[in-house]
Formats: structure tokens, sequence, C-alpha cells
């Protein structure tokens, strides 16, 4: 039998310890019979590649860890994006597994994925569940965003929520695995086949809303997206980025937050749909502004968020040039048929 090939794709930006840790903890991972562990670690350009690589001399890991340095800093689907083309330039992998720098898988969680897909060709992509670094779980997947999800995260109300629930973004998940719109790209298995059909993450995406697009591109191509809660990572949520970090209350959102949510409401649904769904997210929002005012929640709210979004909304000409797809790192194939044990 051929060991499956699984190629682990690391983007780090000025987070080397964090990176580190991660690559160790794959190590249980290369013991494990029929499976075949090789790690590409992304540096986007940030000076982070002599720490780790110092790390991995001490470690003696050069034998399945490759670094590699990005000309610029593209972004997370960009570095991604560099990793998976480097991961097909030593051979097919048999799966892609992407994986952040703050995150670390815990003993079986690539096996439980690699497992579940080879049980089931029909699944394209599959999640783990996640746990926090005190250990307590983050069971959460998510749907695909629409109108009536902007209109409940604006008005934050709580008998709104209950009553439009099915339409609420995130999911919290049950200890069974199902399927999903989208999941987490902190740790996500990827079969090649899906690189082939819709090429890579797209790299119009700076940051956020990649893997939901990419997600929704691969389900409208015939390859759903599962949640394996068997899997189990450790995340540190918003480290990476510190956008998402919550322990010091919501922060101002970046302008490409607002540009990765306008091109994805506009690729997705067209352009008169998206702007109907910023007027409506505008008048829930202010609804909400002025809730939380009543009750003296302001601190709940996202600084500036309203002021933000009319700045950054498609509702202006200015902000509707949308590119196609693009993912300049990786060439589309018609064929990938999987393969082991791959030539470094």
């Amino acid at each position: 039998m051929v060991d499956l090939d699984i190629a682990v794709v690391i983007v780090t930006y000025k987070c080397a310890q964090f990176t580190i840790d991660s690559v160790r903890s794959l190590q249980t991972g290369r013991s494990i019979a029929g499976i075949k562990l090789r790690a590409i670690v992304v540096d986007n350009a940030s000076g982070d590649l002599p720490a780790i690589a110092e790390a991995v001399r001490i470690n003696d890991w050069s034998t399945w860890v490759t670094l590699v340095e990005a000309p610029k800093n593209g972004g997370f689907a960009y570095g991604n994006n560099f990793g998976i083309a480097r991961a097909f330039a030593a051979g097919v992998p048999s799966y892609i597994y992407l994986l952040n720098p703050d995150a670390q898988v815990r003993p079986n969680a690539i096996e439980s994925m690699v497992r579940f897909m080879e049980a089931r060709p029909d699944v394209g992509i599959v999640g783990s569940g996640f746990e926090n670094l005190d250990g307590s779980d983050w069971p959460i997947a998510f749907r695909f965003p629409t109108l009536t999800s902007e209109l409940i995260e604006g008005l934050d109300f709580g008998i709104v929520t209950r009553m439009l629930h099915r339409w609420v973004v995130p999911r919290e998940m049950s200890k069974m695995a199902q399927p999903v719109d989208w999941i987490c790209g902190a740790s996500m298995l990827i079969r090649p086949q899906v690189f082939s059909k819709i090429g890579g993450l797209d790299e119009n995406y700076f940051l956020y809303f990649e893997e939901t697009d990419f997600c929704n591109r691969a389900k409208q191509a015939g390859y759903p997206t599962w949640y394996l809660p068997e899997s189990r990572v450790m995340h540190i949520g918003g480290q990476a980025t510190k956008v998402t970090d919550l322990t010091a209350g919501p922060k101002r959102l970046p302008a490409y937050w607002f540009a990765s949510r306008r091109r994805y409401f506009a690729v997705t649904f067209g352009t008169a749909h998206a702007i109907a769904i910023d007027i409506v997210s505008l008048l829930a929002h202010a609804l909400g502004s002025l809730k939380r005012i009543a009750l003296l929640r302001t601190h709940r709210g996202v600084p500036h968020f309203i002021r933000d979004l009319i700045r950054h909304s498609i509702i202006w000409p200015k902000n509707r040039d949308f590119p196609a797809v693009r993912y300049s790192a990786i060439e589309a194939r018609s064929e990938a048929q999987p393969q082991g044990n791959p030539a470094r």
C-alpha cells in the first residue's frame, strides 16, 4: 500500500513562535501508519523565516519541513496559494491541509480527517472541531452570509435572533459529523481535485471571507464541506491577525475586512442584491446602536462600524470594481490523481 501524502500549508506573518509551536504539534502525525506528512511553511514577507529556520535546524525537522518566503504580503489566500503551489511542485498530494500558525493539532486530528475523506469520496473539504487555549470547546461552523443574516447581526436583538436562527451565520455544532456551508480556514483538509475544478483561494481577498468564498465555489462545483468534531485542533483565535481577538473588547475593523465583505456579496449575489444587503445592514446596525445606547451597552458595538460601512459600501459606484477570481500561484489542473511518496 502506498502511503497517503498529506501536504500541510502554514502561512506565517509576524508570528514565528506560534508557527514553530504549530509545526511541533504535527510531529505526532508523522508516526501514523499509512500517512506521510510533510509541511510547507510560507513566510508572507514578514521576516519570520530566520527564527523558524533555526527551530527547524535545532529540532531536525528539515527532512519534512520546507520553508519558503513569499515575495510580498499578498494576504491569507495569496500565501496559502503560494504554499499549495509548492506542495504540488513536489508531486500531487493526496490531500492539502491548511493550518493556521496560531493553531495546534491534537493527536489523531489529521488522521481522523483523512480517514473520513477516504470513506467519503463525495466530500471535497472537511474541517475540525476547535478548542480554546484553556481546553474549552469552540464547536462552531458557519452558514453562508445573506441579507437576512446581516439583518440579524445588525439588530443584535435576542428575539429576532431566535426567530431567524436558521439564518444566523455561526452555528453551534453537535458532536456528530455533518455537512455545513463553510468552515474556519484555521484547519481545513482539501482534496486536490477541488483545486483542479475551481482553482485556489481567491487572492482578491486580502483577509477574511476567502474561505467562505472558497467553500461556496467548491459547493457550486459539487464538492460539499463537512464538519468533523472528532478532529480536535486548538486555535488561539485572533493571534495571527489580532482583528478577532476580543479579549479587550470589539475592535474597529480594518478597511480590508470591508473590501472582502463587499466583494463576497457582489460576486455571490450580484451588484443590485449586494446594494440591498448594505442598505438593510446599515438600517439594522443603526437600530442596534440605538438599542445599545438606550441600554447603556455601547461597549458591545464595533467602533465606527456604521461610518466605515457607509464609506466602503457598494452603494457608491467607485466601490464596484470586482476583478475575476485570481489564484496566481496555482495553475488550474484538469485532472489531479493522488500520488504517494512524492520526491522532495
